[in-house]
């Protein structure tokens, strides 16, 4: 059995996959803030999510985490995860000594691009090593990861899917990079919320309700979220022309209103260009189904990698 978990600033998603490659077990448990509770939450998942599949520790190969920030995936350290109050983590090798297992660590987003391949793959009756994707995470920050043939591209240097970061208005709004009108500027729910500025639990979905009644600030946000996003799908095709980009991430909740305002700028940009009309690209966009634990199933194959059975998990999803 493989555990994977998902880190996030709240919440921690563990999943156990068992040795058939199905989803035996899973709980979500509330994220610690700083290293020593990080440390802490990662051991307490990984019992909790082995007793809900009804295993003990010694039935446990592998343990993959997904978390945020900067991850050396060849050490399991972790540095600048402000959002977790975690400046350097040394994670793998703190937690594996307390869990006696092997214990790998990965960016959160590219976790959950492998993920979101397998369980693509496995909807599609498609294996490990069939084709492109790339996985667009639109939370507070917009970033991707690229899986092509069931591995992930890294890039030289590891930035390989940073596309929040690329600036598509010079003239447009200030992004915490220092850059002018970067996709994230636009599209992250973070800078989002920042701009609209009015008190609110959801703030994106705040925008949308009031771009619907009229609200002209409102209108202008939404369609800079649809500018943002549809931005980043070309620039994903054209530049690693991926099969597929799985939109996911915690502004996707909106499901069909944000798909609609993406699908029409994504018509709009073919509408003047017969090359843009070749790419189909409306055709190569789809929603990562809710509640979906592909981040956490996506760690669980990471912490799996030099598992035989990985191949087989990745297959079944």
């Amino acid at each position: 059995m493989r555990v994977g978990l998902d880190v996030g600033g709240t919440k921690t998603d563990a999943v156990v996959v068992d040795d058939a490659g199905d989803i035996a077990g899973r709980v979500r448990l509330t994220t610690g803030w700083g290293g020593e509770q990080i440390v802490r939450t990662v051991v307490a998942a990984v019992h909790a999510v082995a007793t809900d599949a009804g295993a003990d520790l010694s039935q446990i190969d592998s343990v993959g985490i997904g978390i945020p920030g900067q991850v050396d995936a060849e050490t399991g350290r972790v540095a600048h995860a402000v959002n977790l109050g975690v400046d350097d983590l040394d994670l793998a090798a703190e937690v594996a000594p307390m869990l006696g297992v092997a214990v790998r660590v990965e960016n959160d987003v590219k976790a959950a691009a492998l993920g979101a391949y397998a369980l693509r793959g496995h909807a599609l009756g498609l294996g490990l090593r069939h084709g492109s994707m790339a996985y667009l995470n639109l939370g507070t920050g917009v970033a991707a990861g690229i899986v092509i043939d069931g591995e992930l591209s890294r890039g030289a240097r590891g930035t390989a899917g940073e596309v929040g970061h690329i600036s598509i208005d010079p003239a447009g709004p200030l992004c915490r990079c220092g850059q002018h009108g970067c996709v994230e500027a636009l599209a992250g729910g973070g800078a989002v919320a920042q701009r609209w500025g009015r008190p609110g639990r959801f703030p994106v979905l705040d925008v949308f309700d009031a771009a619907d009644a009229g609200d002209e600030t409102a209108r202008e946000l939404r369609a800079g979220i649809a500018r943002g996003v549809a931005s980043a799908v070309r620039i994903l095709i054209l530049t690693a022309d991926v099969d597929v980009v799985v939109l996911g991430g915690g502004v996707t909740a909106l499901g069909d209103r944000l798909m609609a305002d993406v699908s029409a700028e994504l018509a709009a940009s073919a509408a003047a260009s017969p090359f843009m009309r070749s790419l189909r690209l409306e055709e190569r966009v789809e929603l990562l189904p809710a509640g979906s634990p592909a981040a956490a199933l996506g760690a669980a194959l990471i912490g799996a990698t030099n598992d035989p059975h990985t191949e087989e998990a990745l297959t079944h999803g």
